[in-house]
């Protein structure tokens, strides 16, 4: 498994993490764990979110061939 080492946080920062891990009833380890799992899958979801608003979007639009676009393109 990985390991990562974030440099250079502010105190204040580090001290509100303790606090929300506290909150939570985790060590500082296993709440920044957390946070970052979930940032990560947040991100993948809202990849998703937006690929589907995107495809929602243009569904009613007539759309080109773009491999006949392209070689046409080519032939010029």
């Amino acid at each position: 498994m990985a390991r990562v080492l974030i440099r250079n946080l502010d105190d204040r920062i580090v001290n509100r993490l303790k606090k929300r891990a506290r909150r939570n009833e985790r060590s500082l380890q296993a709440e920044l764990q957390s946070i970052v799992e979930r940032a990560a899958v947040a991100d993948v979801i809202e990849s998703r979110d937006l690929a589907a608003r995107i495809r929602r979007k243009l569904r009613d639009r007539k759309h080109s061939d773009s491999a006949a676009m392209l070689a046409e393109d080519r032939r010029r």
